[in-house]
């Protein structure tokens, strides 16, 4: 998309020079025109400029008609608008222009400059509408793809676990031993914890849809200070070491719910996927602010993930593991977040070594 002040790119292809000189002439003050002698020159600055706009082509050219031009470049080069200049005005040579060229018009020669100029204006909206609906329709696919994971998840996150209940308490009807029954509510437990978890991830996903950001200067040693009393009990049932090291040298502004949701989902990972194997087990939180930008790594001796995964872990519903059931919002959540904050994140992770995810975030 061009700003107000950039031009619109044209090109003009026609084997007689003086036509191009003279069309360029005419028109270099309102647009910037582009011009080729050949089929070749044309491809070459159709390659080079991809928002060239409009492209008009001569149908008499020795070696290729604007017609066979146009159908060529119509795969090649779907973008512009093609308008065919043409002195020929048989009902044939138009239709052909029509059906294989996918021309937007044509223009008689010798042609007008107002001909010329109203030709612009209509081929420049019909390119716009199409970038416009090319865009609907990508945001629709994407909508479309995330509403059929969706429709699973929700059969498979909210199911699973209301499956499980029902199991149990079914179970329980006939159960008159204590210790079997605390065995059952312990089942039922754990599945309404999978549910309620399910549906907080489900909340900070649809928070991130709508939600504007509310900035604040950020503490990293107090914020980190509070995510560590949450997670210091998960840490010290499972025997965890958990270690955060904070060096703010400036102020700092963001979004901290956003921060917190990015973070809280990070460390949740991190104590959620460590390899029960090994005797020292660890989580370590690194956080440098300086320089406008804030640093922060979260590092794991967890089970890793493998390298095949990581290009995809980002994606909504998509679990790397089964050794933890988790929502598959996770992450996708973590990345919404930091393209709000403008911030972007790094994982570097080996299999039954351990992960770091490091997220590099501006001060807004």
């Amino acid at each position: 998309m061009t700003t107000a002040t950039e031009k619109i790119k044209i090109l003009y292809v026609d084997d007689e020079q003086e036509n191009l000189v003279g069309f360029k002439a005419s028109l270099r003050f309102q647009y910037q025109v582009f011009t080729a002698v050949n089929v070749l020159q044309a491809i070459d600055h159709l390659n080079n400029h991809p928002d060239i706009r409009i492209v008009f082509c001569d149908q008499r050219m020795p070696g290729q008609t604007g017609v066979e031009f146009f159908e060529q470049i119509r795969i090649s080069h779907p973008s512009p608008i093609r308008i065919l200049i043409t002195a020929y005005t048989d009902v044939e040579s138009v239709i052909d222009a029509i059906n294989r060229g996918n021309i937007f018009r044509y223009i008689k020669k010798p042609w007008e400059e107002a001909d010329v100029i109203s030709a612009i204006e209509e081929a420049n909206k019909f390119y716009l509408a199409n970038t416009l609906l090319a865009v609907k329709h990508t945001e629709l696919q994407k909508a479309y793809d995330e509403l059929n994971r969706f429709a699973y998840s929700v059969s498979h996150d909210i199911r699973g676990p209301i499956a499980g209940i029902l199991g149990a308490i079914n179970i329980a009807r006939d159960i008159s031993d204590l210790n079997e029954m605390k065995e059952m509510l312990y089942l039922m437990e754990k599945s309404l914890q999978k549910l309620d978890t399910y549906v907080l991830n489900m909340n900070d996903y649809y928070s991130l849809q709508r939600g504007e950001l509310h900035l604040q200067e950020i503490d990293f040693t107090e914020f980190f200070e509070e995510l560590e009393s949450i997670f210091g009990v998960v840490a010290n049932v499972s025997k965890i070491s958990f270690r955060i090291n904070v060096n703010q040298q400036e102020v700092f502004r963001s979004d901290k719910a956003l921060l917190k949701l990015i973070f809280t989902n990070l460390l949740s990972n991190a104590f959620k996927y460590q390899d029960d194997s090994k005797v020292e087990k660890s989580v370590v939180v690194n956080a440098e602010i300086s320089r406008g930008s804030a640093t922060v790594s979260v590092g794991d001796s967890g089970i890793g993930i493998l390298g095949s995964h990581i290009g995809e872990i980002f994606n909504l519903f998509y679990r790397a593991t089964s050794q933890s059931v988790g929502s598959g919002f996770g992450l996708y959540n973590v990345k919404t977040a930091l393209l709000k904050l403008n911030g972007h994140i790094e994982v570097n992770s080996v299999m039954n070594q351990g992960t770091t995810f490091k997220v590099i975030l501006p001060s807004i």
